[in-house]
């Protein structure tokens, strides 16, 4: 049976007594503000992985969402977030009367603002490089990009 990296986001950072009672449960590796931890986890699936370690640190932890570590074949990062039973009531409703399982349904709707946030930024951008060409040529600008481009810092922001 295989191992699954899995990345546990938490809602607070754990002081050192709580860190060390969840780690009497499983071998886990926090980050340096305790605010993430990692753990390997046993199982056929990553889903499975993630619902056995929700299970297992559940009523130890203050977790908010965990996810796989690393993309799978399709490129994708599995999401295991626990809703409050009202969310998920009205998620199934949503869900159901689009003939979608709630899980179906959120993956559309999380595609659906990436694409969302994606076109903004495009938009946004372009307006930036107009303002740009108001003041420069087309070949300055590509230049002053081209040059900017070679010389990125190793971790760009967002």
């Amino acid at each position: 049976m295989p191992h699954h990296a899995l990345e546990i986001t938490l809602t607070r950072p754990l002081d050192q007594a709580e860190l060390d009672t969840a780690c009497r449960s499983m071998p886990l590796a926090a980050n340096h503000d305790t605010t993430r931890l990692m753990a390997l986890v046993k199982a056929e699936t990553p889903d499975q992985a993630a619902r056995r370690l929700r299970r297992r640190l559940n009523d130890r932890l203050p977790i908010d969402v965990i996810t796989t570590h690393y993309p799978d074949a399709e490129h994708k990062v599995l999401l295991n977030v626990a809703l409050p039973p009202a969310t998920h009531a009205v998620l199934t409703a949503e869900a159901g009367r689009d003939g979608l399982t709630p899980e179906r349904f959120l993956e559309l709707a999380v595609h659906r603002a990436l694409a969302h946030h994606a076109k903004q930024e495009i938009d946004r951008l372009h307006q930036e490089v107009l303002q740009l060409l108001a003041h420069t040529t087309p070949a300055h600008l590509l230049a002053a990009v081209g040059h900017a481009l070679t010389r990125l810092p190793k971790d760009p922001t967002p």
